[in-house]
């Protein structure tokens, strides 16, 4: 690998409103209460379970210190592609750049498990989450058509994570959050 790749993943900004953390079973009803209340396709408590249990994810969640969580995140990690599998925030969150500590974590953590490059698929409608990944240098490269049953996902990714000018791109982030908290 070139010189200019990374040693070591970024670190994630810290806030005294959450914390992010790794999510564990105990954390499951409340993940799966967040789905229900967020999608329209929620996954079930099975497959939350069956995920955690595998050795290429990872899964985070943001929680307030009273225990109350706020939204989660994950990804499978296939060689050296993270393929972001969720990530939501609970609607008395939003507004908090929740999502974006949230991707900070997860981009932190497929890096330290030797992600190479980011790829996700997002609705077509949903403008927001599209905005998000494109401050992380999400590009998109085409569509899986009725990905959601009844609409399109765009295929999204970002390349060369573990590269000297995503690692500037990540900075540029984390000082924003931490301008903001």
């Amino acid at each position: 690998m070139a010189g200019s790749a990374l040693v070591m993943a970024p670190p994630a900004p810290t806030t005294p409103q959450f914390e992010i953390r790794a999510m564990t079973p105990d954390d499951l009803m409340a993940v799966v209460e967040l789905e229900r209340d967020i999608y329209p396709q929620p996954w079930s408590m099975r497959v939350f379970e069956e995920e955690l249990a595998l050795s290429n994810r990872t899964y985070l969640v943001a929680e307030l210190a009273a225990g109350e969580l706020l939204g989660y995140g994950g990804f499978l990690l296939v060689e050296d592609d993270a393929h972001i599998t969720t990530l939501a925030v609970g609607e008395s969150a939003r507004g908090r750049r929740l999502g974006t500590h949230l991707m900070v974590a997860l981009v932190a953590a497929a890096l330290a498990r030797g992600a190479r490059h980011l790829t996700l698929e997002v609705r077509v409608s949903n403008k927001a989450a599209q905005a998000l990944y494109r401050r992380f240098g999400f590009a998109p490269v085409g569509l899986r058509k009725n990905y959601y049953r009844n609409e399109d996902a765009m295929v999204m990714w970002a390349t060369d994570i573990d590269q000297a000018g995503y690692q500037a791109r990540m900075e540029s982030i984390i000082e924003l959050l931490e301008e903001q908290a």
